[in-house]
C-alpha cells in the first residue's frame, strides 16, 4: 500500500548560487557527511546536490509534513547502492514520523528516483507499506 508520494523540482543554478553564498554553512546546514563526501568526488558536484536536496523536499512531503513540524534537514539522506540506485535513509523526526504512518503489521520503503537535466534536478519519492512476513515457528 502506497502511505505518501512527494515530488520536487530543484534549480541547479540557485543551488550553485547558495553554495557560492554560504558555502560550507549551507552544505553543513542540509547534507549529511555521505552526502557531502558523495557530492565532491562528482565532476557535477553541485547538480549532485541540487538532486539530494530536490530528494529531502520530496521525501518530506511523502511523509506529510514537508519541512515543518520538526523535521531537519539531516533527518533525510541519500546514499547509492553500488549499482548507483539512491536509497533515502531518515532518523530523527523523520523516522519518527514514518513508524507513525506505518500501519501496525508492515514495514516501509522508501523509494527514491533522481534526474538531471540542467538547469533542473529532479526527485521523486514513494513510501510504501509491505506486509511483515509472519516468522515460521
Amino acid at each position: 500500500m502506497i502511505l505518501g508520494v512527494g515530488t520536487d523540482l530543484a534549480n541547479i543554478d540557485r543551488i550553485a548560487g547558495t553554495l557560492e553564498r554560504f558555502g560550507d554553512r549551507f552544505r553543513n546546514r542540509v547534507f549529511t557527511e555521505i552526502e557531502q563526501a558523495k557530492a565532491e568526488r562528482r565532476m557535477d558536484t553541485v547538480g549532485t546536490y541540487a538532486k539530494r536536496w530536490a530528494a529531502k523536499e520530496a521525501c518530506s512531503k511523502a511523509l506529510g509534513t514537508g519541512l515543518r513540524m520538526g523535521i531537519s534537514w539531516k533527518d533525510m539522506a541519500v546514499s547509492n547502492l553500488r549499482t548507483g540506485q539512491p536509497v533515502m535513509h531518515v532518523t530523527g523526526w523523520a523516522a519518527e514520523r514514518l513508524k507513525e504512518m506505518t500501519p501496525e503489521g508492515h514495514e516501509a520503503i522508501i523509494h527514491v528516483t533522481l534526474t538531471d537535466d540542467h538547469p533542473w534536478a529532479q526527485a521523486f519519492v514513494v513510501i510504501e507499506a509491505r506486509p511483515v512476513a509472519a516468522k515460521p515457528g
